[in-house]
């Protein structure tokens, strides 16, 4: 995190503000609390997408994103999503009645606030999901366009003779398309202000790079993969030759692989809480 106060006291003057970064869980099934609180202000972070395969694979989408206050006790229970494998939706993380949904790879489309993965060579991105509390998901990219742009971004389109197209912006960013064709490129994950998605591959070109978060970098592609998105809590993984990279910690998505190569594994959600 940039801050460990949300928001930053100084640009904000609408509640909730000047509270304090308390807890980052990653694992467990119950929070613990002092007994003095019983409301907290909480970011879910859904599990990344993992990246897909089949002679060009597109990247995975990022993870869900929800936000808002929570009654606690002193011990209240959660569940964090896991992060995808290969061809894999990421898993939703619950916590007080709130949920937040995996990142998208492959039909069904992600869950509440998840981005849509990229399209394998020759085929469309998955659309993003809308967020738990509201607000519309990105249009899937098609053959011939990236994904779009809403609460969680669209996965990217591929192609099998255009270089693929980017996964659209969102909270979550959407995975990056694959591509067939010859010397061209796999799509870029796409941006999102909590978890990036994973970049698509190529079959002869350069797989995407993952996208970036606020805090975090999405990995390169040294090969013809794609790089792991960036996390709530990690930068993506750099893609290889042919294997995808991983997304980072807090639901990146993963990277897209290359011919007979293995997709990345989505980053496990992650619950942030500010009290």
């Amino acid at each position: 995190m940039a801050s460990t106060v949300f928001p930053l006291a100084s640009t904000s003057t609408v509640v909730p503000r000047d509270l304090t970064l308390q807890q980052t869980i990653t694992s467990g099934t119950s929070i613990t609390f002092p007994s003095s609180i019983t409301w907290a202000y909480a970011v879910l972070i859904g599990g990344g997408a993992g990246g897909r395969t089949t002679g060009g694979g597109g990247g995975g989408g990022g993870g869900g994103v929800t936000i808002g206050w929570v009654r606690v006790t002193t011990s209240t229970p959660c569940t964090i999503g896991a992060g995808g494998a290969e061809s894999v939706n990421g898993s939703p993380t619950t916590f007080g009645g709130m949920v937040a949904g995996g990142g998208g790879t492959q039909t069904p489309t992600a869950g509440f606030g998840g981005a849509g993965g990229g399209g394998n060579a020759g085929s469309a991105g998955i659309a993003g999901a809308a967020g738990f509390f509201g607000g519309t998901g990105g249009a899937a990219g098609t053959t011939t366009a990236a994904g779009g742009n809403g609460y969680s971004g669209g996965g990217g389109g591929g192609s099998t003779s255009l270089s693929a197209f980017a996964g659209g912006v969102g909270m979550s960013g959407g995975g990056g398309g694959a591509t067939s064709g010859t010397t061209t490129n796999g799509g870029a994950g796409g941006y999102g202000t909590w978890t990036g998605g994973g970049g698509g591959s190529s079959v002869t070109g350069a797989g995407g790079a993952g996208g970036n978060t606020t805090s975090y970098t999405g990995g390169t592609a040294s090969g013809a993969a794609g790089g792991g998105g960036a996390g709530t809590l990690a930068n993506g993984s750099a893609g290889g030759a042919i294997n995808g990279g991983a997304g980072g910690s807090g639901g990146g998505g993963g990277g897209g692989a290359s011919t007979s190569g293995t997709g990345g594994t989505g980053g496990n959600g992650c619950i942030i809480l500010y009290y």
